[in-house]
């Protein structure tokens, strides 16, 4: 009775089904994963988001495949805004913190034509892969990586092929095994910028041989970056203005201002000059079939991504005091360690290889009451990892780190 593509293994992994066990039980669960921003503690500026939602003009119904040209007009002013938010760099081991600028994008030549709102990423991977791939084509992204992917290609009849994401004193993607992996049925590479969870950006050199070698293959560049603004300096550049292979670079207000539940995201098509234009057009057409934007949402862009202003300094500071707390008490034993990153909202901590990173995971859950992801959940491709959110509350986060540091 149903398709193939959603013939997925529905039933809950070891790790879940003890989890929600221990839930069940009325267990206490320091959660050391926490990712939904609206409830990690921080102070939104409620009059101005609500009061923006309330416009008369909500019940004028002006369907627009591209969305509103204001809300895309606020999305481009959002790309030449630039840095403008002190950040204290707390990443480099052994490093007194320094005050540095925030990542924002600095591209003052995106234009409105060039972009299409969507509800969310998901929905513009979706649109993306519809775009460029026939069933069964083929699409490159990084492993480890956020394990969304698999399930927004089997919904889209393509099929992914990983390339590494390599740690040698920091990330980097291995080039060789990515070209090695392009075939006749390439479509596209993902980029996740940065990644999450490794926290890892494209570097200069990685961006021109990419970029190369989607000239050479005509492959496009597909390029998550919902966690740019969060970098340590210097700032990373957006692929929003790349020109020199076609470039389709995801984004939203999920992250840049906290606001995952208000659902504005969007895609810049950048590239060269006649194939941006066709993809275009080819997304207008893809967009137009689903005009699936609000229109309360679109007529707050403005506001919303305004909101970034007062949300991400909180973003930063817990991440700032939570970084230094887990460097803290990881310099009283000598089993871990946490790996360098470089933006982002995760901390990847690596740890002996005992027994499964799910089964440590698990005795973790059960013994200490301590909720943390294996690495396994982001496909890092051995045991001796586990994930960590940055933007837990430093309580939780304290107490959590105390609790399972002696017992790893």
């Amino acid at each position: 009775m149903f398709s193939r593509r959603t013939n997925w293994n529905l039933t809950a992994n070891r790790f879940a089904s003890v989890h929600q066990d221990l839930l069940r039980e009325g267990r206490k669960i320091l959660d050391l994963t926490i990712s939904n921003p609206t409830r990690a503690g921080f102070d939104y500026d409620q009059p101005a988001i609500l009061d923006a939602l309330r416009n008369s003009n909500s019940l004028d119904y002006d369907p627009q495949p591209k969305g509103l040209r204001s809300a895309r007009e606020a999305v481009a002013g959002y790309y030449s805004s630039g840095p403008d938010i002190p950040f204290p760099d707390p990443f480099k081991v052994g490093n007194p913190l320094r005050c540095s600028k925030g990542a924002g994008p600095n591209l003052k030549q995106v234009e409105s034509e060039s972009i299409i709102l969507s509800t969310s990423t998901s929905e513009g991977y979706s649109y993306v892969f519809r775009l460029l791939c026939n069933p069964d084509d083929e699409v490159l992204v990084p492993k480890p990586s956020y394990p969304l992917f698999d399930f927004l290609a089997d919904l889209q009849d393509v099929k992914l092929v990983p390339y590494p994401l390599i740690y040698d004193h920091g990330w980097q993607i291995d080039l060789h095994v990515l070209e090695q992996a392009i075939t006749s049925k390439t479509r596209a590479i993902v980029l996740v910028h940065p990644n999450n969870p490794t926290g890892s950006y494209v570097k200069a050199d990685e961006r021109a041989r990419l970029n190369r070698l989607c000239r050479e293959h005509e492959l496009a560049l597909i390029v998550d970056e919902v966690f740019l603004d969060y970098a340590v300096a210097p700032a990373p550049s957006s692929f929003a203005m790349n020109r020199e292979a076609l470039t389709f670079t995801l984004s939203g207000v999920s992250k840049i201002s906290a606001l995952p539940q208000m659902k504005l995201a969007w895609i810049v098509v950048s590239g060269p000059e006649n194939i941006a234009a066709e993809a275009m057009h080819r997304l207008e057409v893809i967009a137009d079939t689903y005009l699936s934007q609000n229109a309360p949402v679109q007529l707050a862009a403005e506001t919303l991504l305004d909101q970034r202003k007062k949300i991400q300094p909180q973003l930063r500071s817990r991440i700032e005091g939570n970084v230094a707390e887990l460097d803290h008490q990881l310099a009283g034993q000598k089993s871990c360690a946490r790996l360098e990153v470089e933006g982002g909202w995760y901390a990847v901590l690596r740890v002996p290889v005992t027994r499964s990173d799910e089964d440590l995971a698990i005795e973790l859950l059960t013994k200490q009451s301590v909720l943390v992801h294996p690495g396994h959940f982001y496909d890092f491709p051995q045991d001796g990892y586990l994930v960590l959110s940055l933007i837990t509350p430093p309580m939780t986060f304290r107490e959590g780190i105390s609790r399972i540091l002696p017992n790893i």
